[in-house]
């Protein structure tokens, strides 16, 4: 069986939790395509955001993980593209509540604000909960 491919990226300040993040996927089973950035050179997190669209509209990724220092402009930037449902999290409820009610399929971080731990669990419980559908279904269609 084909292993799920999870696609991440980030902008220089969430460099460091993507890599880790990264490893952590690896260690869970998940295929997983590194989008950069690679180093601590400046670069523009929407750049970042448009690549990990790219990827999940051309189907190379099922979901995906973003991160920047905030989590919020790289999820204001993936949320422009039609084939993402971005939701940032900031601990194992709104991950679970990101899946459960608005069948997200890209988890984003603030790197500069959430915890190496934090973020791990945040990470496990976004992959292994599923969308409810139901009551839910209708609103997460009105996004479309």
């Amino acid at each position: 069986m084909k292993k799920e491919t999870i696609a991440i990226a980030s902008d220089h300040a969430g460099r460091e939790l993507k890599n880790i993040l990264k490893e952590e996927l690896a260690a869970l089973g998940y295929g997983v395509m590194d989008l950069g950035t690679n180093d601590h050179e400046s670069v523009d997190y929407p750049d970042f955001a448009n690549a990990l669209a790219a990827v999940l509209k051309e189907n190379k990724a099922s979901r995906g993980v973003l991160v920047c220092g905030t989590g919020i402009g790289i999820s204001i930037a993936a949320n422009r593209h039609p084939e993402i449902r971005a939701a940032p999290c900031h601990d194992a409820l709104s991950a679970r509540l990101a899946r459960q009610h608005v069948d997200a399929n890209v988890l984003a971080f603030g790197g500069r604000l959430i915890g190496v731990e934090t973020a791990k669990d945040c990470l496990r419980v976004f992959l292994t909960t599923a969308f409810e559908g139901g009551r839910h279904a209708r609103r997460v269609q009105k996004l479309a």
